[in-house]
């Protein structure tokens, strides 16, 4: 009998690190066809174009240079892309055959984080099979099943370093080949699959023999996390991150005012995205773990933190894949430097790490019950199946006393997903998720409503904002007679 359950966990395994190749190749493969897709827009423009009447073109006499200078940017954001991704290394052995394996779910798990004023929120998505996977000199921070360690939706992450120690941010896939050592070591885990294969380089994956064809949708996700890339990493995006990040950590400063930096307290950071609130936190004096679902937020995370050797090193252009609500070319066009900070050079806390997998899947977990101290929820509870679940474990997680804050609308993710029998969203009112958080033993001190954006063009004629709820609850303390 137990040789029969060892065989069908490995069977069982087996599938999962498949399935998860399959979604990762797909991710991959939406990053590879940026350029083509983005080409395929230019040339319906120049189409349109075409069609006009001759003394209607003539108006337009500046229309082929404008579509040459998108070629021009399509061409320097791919080169970001393709520098990214090469500097990417799978923690999986691509190269297997998975051409077989299918998974019905597939299109369920891929939301992600993407509020924007041009399309609905589901449009920027992740896919992946649930699991789990962290590594941090911090054990309790977050537990790792390193017998499973491929069935998990992200790399390997390892601790932050600080500039000093020449270590990289996160991401086992921040290394060149030549580094595969350095990191097994620091994440004390062999670079092998669950099967002790080694990775394949950061090369070979990128055969084209190895990509997808990928729907539009999923290349679209890519264009969604360019524009986030922005909010996180741009002067351009400072404006958004003073009304969404500064008021958390202005509110974490004042709720630990003596922080220890022999014993720094404790914060969690659920929807980390593209990792510039958990590191702000770090900077603060708080022992901050983000956690990030999306590899395609992940991939790009760890490039820009692990990867960045000055600012400005990197110039992409956010705003060209829409025609819509522009004021000028020029503005349409205009480039973008990142990052605004030098990652490792920003003072961080020593054991800021990131942490990749489901919030649910990490954190529903015994070993983490009372060790947080704070937990910064910032757009993240509505990208919940089930927002309950999220209340519940985060009341878990926290130590009794412990604050959570929380910054955003309620904007489910999965509301407008039809046609799946197995499909959940439960979409509260505010009311109701404040009832749910006070049934969990939470005390609400502070509350208000502050008007932002989310990955917006500052220079577009259309702006949407939300009014996002803004509040610190705390946990209450058990009494004891």
């Amino acid at each position: 009998m137990e040789i029969e359950e060892d065989e069908e966990r490995r069977r069982q395994r087996k599938l999962e690190e498949a399935l998860e190749v399959k979604s990762l190749r797909r991710i991959i493969s939406a990053y590879l066809n940026y350029p083509e897709a983005a080409e395929e827009d230019v040339r319906r423009y120049e189409k349109s174009f075409k069609k006009l009447p001759p003394a209607h073109k003539a108006l337009l006499p500046h229309y082929p240079s404008k579509f040459q200078n998108l070629r021009r940017c399509i061409s320097l954001n791919s080169y970001f892309i393709f520098t990214m991704l090469q500097a990417f290394e799978p923690p999986l052995d691509m190269s297997q055959d998975v051409d077989g394996c299918k998974d019905p779910h597939l299109e369920n798990f891929e939301h992600g984080h993407c509020h924007s004023e041009e399309r609905n929120a589901s449009s920027c998505q992740s896919a992946s099979t649930s699991g789990r996977m962290c590594c941090s000199n911090h054990a309790e921070a977050c537990p790792q099943e390193k017998s499973n360690i491929m069935s998990n939706p992200t790399t390997e992450l390892q601790e932050v370093k600080s500039e000093q120690q020449h270590e990289p941010i996160f991401g086992s896939g921040a290394g060149e080949v030549e580094n595969n050592n350095e990191i097994a070591e620091c994440c004390s885990n062999d670079v092998a699959d669950s099967n002790g294969n080694a990775f394949s380089s950061p090369h070979d994956w990128l055969d084209p023999s190895l990509q997808l064809n990928v729907p539009l949708v999923d290349v679209d996700k890519v264009r969604c996390i360019i524009r986030n890339i922005v909010r996180d990493w741009a002067a351009e995006g400072e404006k958004e991150r003073n009304q969404c990040y500064k008021p958390i950590l202005e509110e974490l400063d004042a709720q630990f005012p003596n922080r220890s930096k022999e014993s720094p307290p404790a914060c969690l950071v659920p929807g980390a995205g593209l990792g510039r609130l958990a590191l702000e936190i770090s900077c603060l004096g708080f022992i901050s773990q983000g956690n990030e679902f999306s590899y395609y937020m992940m991939i790009c995370s760890s490039f820009i933190l692990n990867h960045t050797e000055t600012t400005g090193q990197w110039t992409i252009y956010p705003w060209i894949h829409s025609n819509c609500n522009s004021l000028s070319d020029n503005d349409q066009h205009r480039p973008v430097s990142i990052p605004d900070i030098h990652p490792a050079s920003a003072g961080i806390t020593e054991g800021f790490s990131m942490c990749g997998g489901d919030f649910v899947e990490v954190y529903n977990d015994s070993s983490q019950i009372g060790v947080w101290d704070a937990v910064v929820t910032c757009f993240f509870i509505d990208t919940a199946h089930n927002i309950i679940e999220y209340i519940e474990i985060i009341s878990r997680i926290l130590k009794e006393g412990g604050v959570w804050i929380n910054f955003g609308p309620l904007l489910y993710h999965f509301a407008d997903m039809y046609g799946q029998e197995d499909d959940m969203s439960i979409e509260l009112s505010l009311e109701d998720v404040k009832k749910i958080a006070f049934h969990y033993g939470f005390e609400l001190e502070k509350e208000q409503t502050i008007e932002t954006t989310y990955t917006t063009n500052p220079r577009s004629m259309m702006q949407n904002h939300y009014h996002a709820a803004f509040w610190t609850m705390r946990k209450k303390r058990t009494t004891t007679t």
